[in-house]
């Protein structure tokens, strides 16, 4: 099997390496990352300005591309232009910090393997809960194990997975919880400051969410010390209202608004 590995915290970081060497009982990896941290970029891509890639080396041993660009810039170079046979399998991580709830929408991390699914390829995200001396290998040869048996079993389309490993998890194992993304809004507030020379700005608290609802999702058992994986779809569609909206009287001037679902996919749910 073919890898490609990528992250959003750089090459150089602690987490890529090992989640590369975890990897490597899967099959060859090709790591082609960002030259520095993109964390919180989402899904931007680089079309402004040239991508600049310059390979990497660890002694003699070349480690992969470094990027000056995003994670999705990443994988598009990796797919389309460096790796040298075709890629069968993404992975993007490990990440330092989670990617759960609705962080899964800015993530850096898990827009790369949203950029490897566009691809037609299986792709997973892993992140790893935020501590400043995270036991990486232990995290990463979790993380595959799960990797592995996801691909055991799951049918031949291409999908895409999230994976996140809350620190307890490494100490004290509760198993593997599949919940899906959890949607409550995280606190959103701000420091209003004054800089020296009086102009204000604003610095955000990254507040923690609000209590857990009963509901199950990767929020709340994670919170319970369970590693989590959630299927994702880039499919944003909502189809039950687009059946729904077919039948609204809508017009622009004297031209009535036709909404042909004729060319939706059946499945739409279920897709990418």
């Amino acid at each position: 099997m073919h890898i490609l590995l990528t992250n959003d915290d750089g090459i150089y970081a602690p987490g890529l390496a090992a989640l590369e060497q975890a990897l490597r009982q899967l099959g060859d990896v090709t790591v082609v990352a960002p030259t520095t941290e993109q964390s919180g970029v989402g899904h931007s891509i680089t079309f402004l300005t040239p991508l600049v890639v310059k390979e990497v080396y660890q002694r003699e041993r070349r480690r992969g591309w470094s990027v000056d660009g995003s994670p999705a810039d990443c994988v598009k170079l990796g797919i389309t232009e460096l790796a040298p046979r075709p890629v069968e399998l993404v992975v993007s991580g490990m990440n330092h910090g989670l990617n759960a709830g609705i962080n899964v929408l800015y993530s850096g991390t898990v827009a790369a393997a949203i950029e490897g699914a566009f691809f037609g390829v299986t792709s997973f995200a892993v992140s790893l809960e935020y501590d400043e001396h995270a036991p990486y290998d232990r995290a990463a040869a979790m993380a595959v194990e799960l990797i592995r048996q996801v691909l055991q079993h799951k049918s031949s389309e291409p999908r895409l997975y999230n994976i996140n490993i809350p620190i307890v998890a490494l100490e004290r194992p509760r198993g593997v919880k599949v919940v899906p993304m959890g949607t409550v809004r995280y606190g959103e507030s701000f420091q209003r400051r004054v800089d020296p020379r009086g102009r204000a700005y604003y610095w955000a608290t990254n507040d923690p969410p609000p209590p857990p609802s009963s509901e199950e999702t990767d929020l709340t058992a994670l919170q319970k010390g369970y590693l989590t994986i959630t299927p994702l779809s880039f499919q944003m569609t909502q189809f039950d209202h687009l059946a729904q909206m077919k039948d609204w009287p809508l017009r622009v001037g004297d031209q009535p608004v036709v909404s042909d679902l004729s060319s939706s996919p059946t499945d739409g749910r279920n897709r990418q």
